[in-house]
């Protein structure tokens, strides 16, 4: 058996690593909790959303020599803007796909009918605004800037927004899923980005947690009086 100053060195160091990673692991088992109850569909506000947005049919429409374009198209997307037909060329250009004229950026009114087309028609705007940059915890980070902001008459807080350039519905943010951004954070300790598995911080509190958990199996086995009289019995 070891001797008591060794001992007493494992029960320290047992207890102040449960102090100092208990909070964390708190935070994993509360986010933990709240991932395994919750549905992912409502977090991403599918709820908010129709289930398939109208597909205007058009005619008409023009080819791409007609453009008033002058590079080479590498890549061309049809899109509906207002029940308007657009091309969206190499994902950086916007001209319309009847007339041929070039777009520089859609409207509010636009960014309202764009978002009616997908989100549920008893939903009410409460205001809209333009936003052209985001912090790193922004819930509109990693997409594409300047959009637009829909805010509606929710308890929810629901906003949706629109990206500016293309006219692309973009996503939904809401109260549950601000929720699950937070506890997500604190699940994989990526205070910047959220989804970084391998940063510094989460592998030290890994690595720490391993310590905490064998230092208490090392206290029970050198505490424990089974361990013990089996020990004598294995001396005589």
């Amino acid at each position: 058996m070891v001797n008591r100053s060794t001992a007493s060195k494992i029960r320290k160091t047992h207890r102040y690593l449960g102090i100092f990673l208990g909070i964390q692991f708190l935070m994993w088992t509360i986010s933990g909790l709240y991932f395994s109850w919750t549905d992912i569909d409502e977090i991403h506000g599918d709820h908010f959303k129709k289930e398939l947005p109208h597909q205007t049919i058009f005619k008409n429409l023009i080819g791409s020599s007609q453009l008033e374009n002058e590079q080479s198209i590498k890549s061309l997307e049809l899109i509906e803007i207002a029940n308007q037909p657009y091309f969206w060329i190499n994902e950086s250009q916007l001209y319309n796909a009847i007339s041929g004229s070039k777009k520089e950026e859609i409207t509010e009114q636009e960014a309202l009918k764009v978002a009616e087309r997908y989100m549920l028609p008893d939903l009410k705007v409460e205001s809209i605004h333009r936003i052209e940059t985001v912090g790193k915890h922004h819930e509109y980070r990693g997409r594409p800037l300047p959009a637009y902001e829909i805010s509606y008459k929710t308890d929810e807080n629901l906003k949706a927004y629109v990206a500016i350039n293309n006219g692309a519905f973009q996503t939904v943010r809401h109260r549950d899923w601000r929720w699950f951004d937070f506890l997500w954070m604190t699940h994989t300790m990526d205070y910047q980005g959220r989804d970084n598995f391998n940063t510094i911080v989460l592998r030290a509190f890994s690595l720490l947690g391993l310590i905490t958990v064998l230092s208490g199996f090392t206290l029970w086995f050198i505490s424990s009086p089974s361990i013990r009289k089996l020990k004598k019995e294995n001396n005589h």
